[in-house]
């Protein structure tokens, strides 16, 4: 091998290596950023759930829910 193949496989291994971790944070419990980010991103998909169930029946959700009349 070359040194220019090696270079080339070597960068491809090191893009490989970074694209399969989003974060270098390890996941742990209380205030952490991690926590943080994962709450986040729960609530993003909480809020677009209760707008899609405002959406598709018509109805606000707590009325949707039973919570008020």
């Amino acid at each position: 091998m070359t040194s220019e193949t090696t270079s080339a496989a070597d960068a491809s291994q090191e893009q490989a290596r970074s694209a399969t971790a989003t974060t270098t944070d390890a996941p742990a419990f209380g205030w952490s950023s991690y926590a943080e980010r994962v709450n986040g991103r729960f609530a993003m998909v909480g809020f677009v759930a209760v707008v899609m169930v405002e959406v598709l029946s018509g109805d606000t959700f707590l009325s949707w829910a039973g919570l008020l009349p």
